[in-house]
């Protein structure tokens, strides 16, 4: 369900919780879709920081690096909320106020099922013409392409 300034998504993964929200962090690279990233380089790796205060980071294959999401809240197996410091030009957002976040939790339906529920909201902070920002992310090609690509992932 879209609401004006949020996009939500959810998947279920044939897996238990624990291994859910591990596949989801720590193995971020495994199933982030490679070409969505803001380097200038080819992607070589995805760190997710798994701490508040740490950081969601490309590493291009020529070593540089790009922190572009904060660790917001870290709540294993079944919560983790990240800031999308992307600018509506799909660069670094210097302007922490014009970020918006990301907040994912994971539900356990059984011993080997989990329901992963995301939404990514505050999108209108990134101003004028923020729209644009929740149309690329609720696309097909937005947060559903790594969701399914996770699910395959996690549920394997």
């Amino acid at each position: 369900m879209d609401t004006e300034t949020a996009v939500s998504a959810s998947v279920v993964v044939e897996a238990a919780i624990d291994h859910a929200f591990k596949v989801f962090t720590e193995d971020i690279a495994s199933w982030w879709p490679p070409e969505h990233h803001v380097l200038e380089a080819q992607l070589a790796d995805m760190v997710f920081e798994p701490r508040v205060g740490g950081h969601v980071l490309d590493r291009g294959v020529d070593g540089s690096e790009c922190r572009w999401a904060r660790v917001l809240a870290y709540e294993p197996p079944t919560r983790v909320v990240f800031s999308w410091d992307i600018s509506l030009e799909w660069k670094i957002q210097e302007d922490l106020d014009k970020t918006s976040e990301v907040e994912v939790r994971f539900v356990a339906e059984g011993p080997e099922r989990t329901r992963v529920e995301l939404e990514h909201r505050h999108l209108d902070r990134h101003g004028e013409g923020w729209q644009n920002m929740r149309d690329g992310v609720g696309s097909p090609e937005g947060w559903i392409v790594g969701l399914t690509r996770f699910a395959q992932l996690a549920s394997g």
